[in-house]
């Protein structure tokens, strides 16, 4: 009797297309699914996607008040330094001043970091010989201080190509890190350590930018 009055709701006719279609729909999403985790690329250990193909840090004791500089010269005679961040393929992509400079901004204001470090990217293949050197810029411990110098080929794969490290004690020191040759197609064929003066190779200012 409580029918008469539509007080319960009626149940709906059976619509077997529509059951059939939302199944559908659920199949299709879940073949969506896994279609794009067949897709996603495989994640490979030690790969670095980088435009660079070389990496070279300078790195010395963390809050250590001394300012040390690196130079690199190119097979081509380019060199990249503190007074010219950017020659051939080679940038300067840090320069570290010791205490000077050494923060990173948070919120606009200017917080110390402890890290030591100078770093310059190689964004191009030219074969040949490749000269990396340190200079103590400013000695202000009057103490030898321990530099390290690492270079990094970076694809396909990070390998170690050289890691060195060097006692400086005065200011106005140069040292070789390390040299390195590499091939037509970018592999390093050989390195040494013969020393070798990038300084003396500045009576051309104009092209050095000093």
């Amino acid at each position: 009797m409580i029918d008469d009055f539509d007080l319960l709701p009626r149940d709906e006719a059976f619509d077997p297309f529509s059951v059939v279609l939302f199944k559908a729909l659920q199949i299709l999403a879940f073949l969506f699914f896994v279609a794009l985790l067949i897709a996603a690329p495989e994640a490979k250990e030690g790969k670095v996607d980088s435009k660079a193909e070389f990496l070279i840090s300078l790195d010395w004791p963390d809050n250590h008040p001394d300012d040390f500089d690196i130079f690199v010269q190119d097979p081509l005679g380019n060199i990249v330094w503190f007074r010219r961040r950017e020659a051939g393929f080679m940038l300067l992509d840090r320069d570290d001043r010791g205490g000077v400079n050494d923060f990173v901004l948070v919120n606009g204001r200017k917080v110390p970091t402890a890290t030591r470090q100078e770093l310059v990217s190689i964004r191009g293949i030219v074969a040949g010989e490749y000269t990396v050197n340190v200079y103590h810029f400013a000695a202000l411990t009057g103490q030898a201080v321990p530099v390290t110098v690492t270079v990094q080929k970076l694809n396909p794969s990070v390998t170690i190509v050289a890691k060195e490290t060097v006692d400086l004690d005065q200011g106005g020191q140069e040292r070789t890190a390390v040299r390195f040759t590499l091939d037509a197609t970018g592999a390093v064929a050989e390195t040494s350590h013969t020393q070798r003066s990038i300084l003396q190779t500045f009576h051309n200012s104009w092209k050095n930018g000093r």
